[in-house]
């Protein structure tokens, strides 16, 4: 799912991203993630003989609302997170695995930092920066544009204020 976040692409496309992943159990995967809503078809073009499809994630199926998260257990809720943590390590992975790795030159890093604001303060800092992201949302693939990933989260440290 995270191969095809903001970029279509065909099962030949993807099957480039992931790597060395068995054909059929990706077009199975395709199929059953098509079947349950989480995949749409953007195009479909002839290739010798046979329909190619390429695909982008639903966005609606993917992106839960407060409202979808309101009665979800806590066990739920660390299930979540724990899938999203996965996917996170495996993208990571995936990087570690190229052929060049330079942290600095790729930009590559991660960090926690802690930020003491009340509500209010928070709320603005979500607006400004999700208006930052907004800005490049529209950036289309180009050959001097490297696809990135931007990961967040967000959490209350209600541990000693010290």
């Amino acid at each position: 799912m995270q191969a095809l976040v903001k970029r279509p692409l065909t099962p030949g496309g993807l099957k480039e991203v992931l790597g060395n992943v068995p054909q059929a159990t990706l077009y199975r995967h395709i199929k059953a993630l098509e079947n349950g809503g989480m995949l749409d078809v953007v195009d479909e073009r002839q290739v010798r003989g046979t329909v190619e499809r390429t695909y982008r994630v639903a966005e609606a199926a993917v992106v839960l609302s407060a409202e979808d998260l309101a009665d979800v257990s806590s066990d739920d809720h660390f299930q979540y997170f724990a899938t999203f943590l996965g996917t996170l390590l495996a993208d990571y992975c995936s990087y570690l695995e190229s052929d060049t790795i330079d942290h600095g030159a790729d930009r590559v890093g991660y960090r926690q930092v802690p930020l003491w604001l009340t509500d209010n303060e928070f709320d603005d800092f979500t607006t400004e920066l999700r208006a930052l992201i907004e800005q490049r949302l529209g950036n289309e693939p180009s050959p001097q544009r490297r696809r990135r990933l931007l990961t967040t989260v967000v959490m209350p440290d209600d541990r000693s204020p010290s």
